[in-house]
This record gives C-alpha cells, structure tokens and sequence, in this order.
C-alpha cells in the first residue's frame, strides 16, 4: 500500500506505541517520529520489531513540527497522521482509500473514533468557529463533511497538505488540528468523516500522566488557545480564553483537587503569556 505513510509522533511512548504499530497492515509504511523523548532506545527496538522507520528529533519540537517532520520523510500520495495512542480496525486504510476515490473533492478525512470502551468519539465542535458550524451528534451515525478533524487520525492528501503549508509550526500542541483543518477546508477541499473505517484513541495515553505533565499540557493549551482564535480572526479571542480560565479555577472540583489547581493555573498562565507577547509584538517562544 505505497500510496499511503502513517506518520505517528512519540514523545515518551513506548508503552503504548505497540498497540498502533501491531494494528497497521504489513504492506504500510511507517514513518514514527521521536519527539525528544527520555525512551528513546526502547522506541527504536519497537520500531525495528514491526518494521516502521524511525525518525529522531533530539529536543521535542511539538506535535504539528514533529508531524511535519515525518511528512518530510515520506512522497507518498496520502499522509495518515496517527496519535501514539490510537490503533487502526482492519482494513481502515483501504476504506479511507475508497472514499478519497469516492469524493475527490475533499482534501481530508477522519475515520470513526472510538474510546476505548467502544463508545464513539466525534468531533463536531471547535473554538475556533461558530457553533453555527457545530454538527449534531447525530451526525456521526452516516458519512458526511466535517466543520474539523480529530487530530488523532488524520488521513489527507499530501498535495493538498503541502499546499497549506502543513501544520503551523508556532503551534506547538492544542489547536494544531483545528488550525490545519481550516486551512484545509478553505484552500483545498471540504473534510470528511468516513464511518466504514474505524479507530479506537485512547484519549490522553499518548504520553506518561503525571501533575507535571498535565500543567505543562494546560500551559500550552493556554497560548495556543489565544494564538489559534486571533488567527483565524475570532473576535475577543482573549477576553474569551481568560474568562474560561477564570471559570474553571473558581469551580469547586478545582479547589478540591491539588491537580486541577495546578493544571488550571497553567491554563491560566498560558493565556497571560499569549497576551504579553502578542501585545509586545514577540515571537512566541517555540517560534
């Protein structure tokens, strides 16, 4: 299957990488990017023992660069971004395929997303567009045009991922692939979920949990909230994120929890952060 390279970006995920590599057919490539990860050997021994190629990056350069990287290794005629966590039903390359055939207007395509208990898992919303755009959650049920992609499994043509220039290298986690879906869908083709090929995502096993971990994610989630709205020309993109940061510290799980205290203070620091910097015309840091 040549026409097709799943790309996955690992950062510290070598406990939970064999579940995707074990899902992918043998005729696949597979390109894992290691994300300046602390387990790095045991990711390469994964990688030699079900034939994906590995690719190191030796400090972490966020999700969106590091997938850009593996697509820089690859001249395939589809990219499957893949998270580290995720794994594929059988035969889910091959019905991607058949729809892409199928709509050649559309640029991008998710596969249905299941948790792991089997519940699905549907993306229909976004903070960057106007619940005017939002789907019903009815509409997982059939095929339809998505308003974004989950970024857990992305399958796009790589003609029109090059075009928008691939993810946004300023973003260095959250947002990533609402900011690419956008992009997508305004310069390439519409977006597309395609029921008859199926993933399970794990949802947040992608790297080891930790308290430090969980407030450097909200740290980032923070700046790239602000980042990403302005972007795309969301009005009070600032006002919007301190408020929701405002709200979740003053909710009485988050005084309860020594966890989600830390982990909103990030949220909230993060917001801060985009300001001051946007404000002071400064790149943001992983700029």
């Amino acid at each position: 299957m040549s026409r097709v390279t799943v790309i996955t970006v690992a950062y510290n995920s070598s406990k939970i990488l064999p579940g995707l590599l074990a899902s992918l057919p043998e005729d696949v490539r597979c390109i894992v990017v290691d994300n300046g990860s602390a387990d790095t050997d045991a990711t390469r021994r994964l990688a030699e023992t079900h034939g994906a190629e590995l690719v190191v990056s030796e400090t972490n350069i966020g999700f969106g660069r590091g997938c850009n990287l593996g697509a820089a290794h690859s001249n395939s005629e589809f990219l499957f971004f893949v998270n580290p966590d995720a794994s594929l039903a059988s035969g889910a390359i091959q019905v991607l395929l058949a729809a892409a055939e199928a709509h050649p207007e559309a640029s991008a395509f998710n596969p249905r997303l299941r948790e792991g208990d089997g519940r699905l898992a549907f993306k229909r919303r976004s903070k960057l567009l106007p619940k005017s755009h939002w789907l019903p959650r009815s509409a997982a049920e059939a095929d339809c045009e998505l308003p974004v992609l989950s970024g857990a499994a992305i399958f796009v043509r790589r003609a029109a991922f090059e075009t928008i220039g691939g993810f946004d290298p300023k973003i260095f986690l959250f947002h990533e692939d609402d900011d690419l879906s956008l992009r997508l869908a305004r310069d390439c083709g519409p977006l597309r979920l395609v029921t008859g090929a199926e993933a399970t995502h794990l949802f947040g096993e992608s790297t080891v949990r930790s308290p430090r971990t969980a407030s450097l994610k909200a740290w980032y989630m923070g700046q790239s909230r602000v980042y990403a709205a302005r972007k795309h020309g969301l009005p009070g993109a600032y006002a919007r994120a301190l408020s929701d940061a405002l709200l979740q510290l003053s909710s009485p799980l988050t005084l309860l929890s020594k966890r989600k205290r830390a982990k909103h203070w990030a949220y909230l620091r993060g917001v801060l952060v985009a300001y001051q910097q946007n404000t002071a015309n400064l790149p943001l840091p992983w700029g």
